[in-house]
C-alpha cells in the first residue's frame, strides 16, 4: 500500500467581492523556462454562464505563489474548461471550449440554477446581444485553442479544433502533438451513445494554420453509457495511454467512473476500454507519469465525502491500486477536474476547483508519495 503524505493546500483563484466569483475546471503543466502555469475557467456566475473566460496564472516558486488571473479566452460565447500542454520548442498550446447561445439558454434557469432571476435575465439579455450580433458561433463554437511560441509568455490567435477534453493534448517523444478528445455537439448532449471519442495529430509547428490529420477512435463500450472527457499520456515502451469518464445511470441513480483504453500504434486503434473503478468511483481523469516510474491518475470523488483522489500504477498501466484520497472535505459535489504536475523535489502539486457556496475557487494540493 502507497503512503500519500498531504503538506497543504492553497487557493490560486479566488473572486469573492464580485458578482463573477466562480471558477472552475482547472489544469497545470511545467512552462519551458521552469515556471509553472495553471489555466481555468474564471469569472462567470456559475457552472452555466456565457460571461465565463479562460484565465492563466504563473507560479516561479514551484506552486508557493501565484500571480492574478490573466485572461487568454473571452470569446462571446462561455470559454469553459481550460487545458495545457508544452510542446517543445517553446510552444505551449492552451485549449478550451464553447457552447451554443441556444445550449446556455436550456441552461439559463432550468429546475437547480443557483442564480436569482436578476442574473438570470442579465444572462438572457446578453446571449440575445450575441445573437443580434451574429457571427460568434461560426468563429468560436466548439473545441478553441491558443498557442504560445515563446514558452506561455505571449499568445497567437483563437483557432479551432475537432475535439476537446478538459485537460489538453499530449506531446509524444517522437515531436506529434497527439490530442484524444470527444466530438463536440452544437447542442453540449450528454446523452448516451452520442459522443464518440477520437485521435488527432495536431501540426506541431503551425496548429493554427494546418488542418488536423485523424487518426483512429476508441471503440464504444455501450449505447446505453456516455464516454466523455478523456486524457491520454505517452508511456516508455511507446503505447498511448487513455483514461476516460464514463457515465450512465443504474437502478435510477446516475454514476461516473473512469474505463481505460490503449493504443500500441500510435493513435491509429485502440483497445476496448476497461472499468478500473466501481460505479460511484469518480471522474474526470488526469495522467501524469512520475519520475519514479509510477503512473498517476488524478480524479475528483463526487460521492460523500466530496474530494480528489488518485490511483497508481506501478507496471505502466496494467494494474491499479484505486481510491486514495488527497481530499475529502468538498461541500458538494461541485468539485474536481483535478491535473498534477511534479516539482522539482519529486513532490506532487494537484489543482482542482471546488465549490464553497458563495464562491468556487482553484485551489492546489501539495503532497508526496511515500
Amino acid at each position: 500500500m502507497t503512503t500519500i503524505t498531504v503538506s497543504g493546500i492553497r487557493t490560486i483563484c479566488s473572486n469573492p467581492d464580485s458578482l463573477f466569483r466562480y471558477f472552475g475546471w482547472p489544469s497545470v503543466t511545467r512552462l519551458p523556462d521552469g515556471g509553472l502555469a495553471m489555466v481555468a475557467s474564471g469569472f462567470r456566475l456559475g457552472h452555466i454562464c456565457p460571461f465565463g473566460k479562460g484565465v492563466i496564472c504563473y507560479s516561479r516558486d514551484e506552486g508557493e505563489s501565484w500571480t492574478l488571473p490573466a485572461v487568454l479566452f473571452d470569446t462571446p460565447l462561455d470559454d469553459r474548461d481550460c487545458g495545457i500542454a508544452e510542446l517543445g520548442g517553446g510552444k505551449v498550446l492552451v485549449t478550451s471550449f464553447n457552447n451554443s447561445v441556444q445550449a446556455q439558454r436550456n441552461w439559463n434557469g432550468r429546475p437547480g440554477d443557483p442564480r436569482s432571476p436578476a442574473l438570470r435575465a442579465l444572462s438572457e439579455s446578453y446571449l440575445a446581444a450575441v445573437e443580434e450580433a451574429g457571427g460568434a458561433e461560426e468563429k468560436y463554437l466548439g473545441s478553441t485553442c491558443r498557442l504560445s511560441r515563446d514558452g506561455g509568455v505571449t499568445f497567437g490567435p483563437v483557432f479551432r479544433v475537432p475535439v476537446s477534453s478538459p485537460h489538453g493534448p499530449c506531446a509524444t517523444k517522437d515531436g506529434s502533438v497527439l490530442y484524444v478528445g470527444r466530438y463536440h455537439s452544437s447542442d453540449d448532449s450528454h446523452e448516451p451513445g452520442r459522443a464518440t471519442i477520437a485521435c488527432y495529430r495536431l501540426s506541431s509547428e503551425n496548429p493554427e494554420e494546418e488542418a488536423p490529420e485523424k487518426l483512429g477512435s476508441v471503440p464504444v463500450i455501450s449505447p446505453d453509457l456516455l464516454m466523455c472527457e478523456p486524457h491520454a499520456a505517452e508511456l516508455p515502451d511507446g503505447r498511448l495511454l487513455v483514461h476516460i469518464r464514463v457515465q450512465g445511470t443504474h437502478e435510477g441513480r446516475s454514476f461516473f467512473t473512469v474505463y481505460q483504453s490503449e493504443s500500441a500504434d500510435g493513435g491509429h486503434s485502440f483497445s476496448a476500454p476497461v472499468p478500473l473503478l466501481p460505479e460511484q468511483g469518480g471522474s474526470p481523469p488526469h495522467l501524469l507519469l512520475h519520475s519514479s516510474g509510477i503512473l498517476i491518475s488524478s480524479y475528483g470523488h463526487r460521492q460523500p465525502p466530496y474530494g480528489v483522489r488518485v490511483m497508481l500504477s506501478r507496471d505502466l498501466g496494467r494494474t491499479w491500486e484505486t481510491g486514495l484520497p488527497l481530499y475529502g472535505d468538498g461541500r458538494s459535489a461541485d468539485l474536481g477536474y483535478p491535473c498534477t504536475v511534479e516539482l522539482r523535489d519529486h513532490s506532487l502539486l494537484t489543482v482542482y476547483y471546488e465549490n464553497l457556496g458563495r464562491e468556487s475557487v482553484i485551489r492546489a494540493i501539495l503532497w508526496k508519495l511515500g
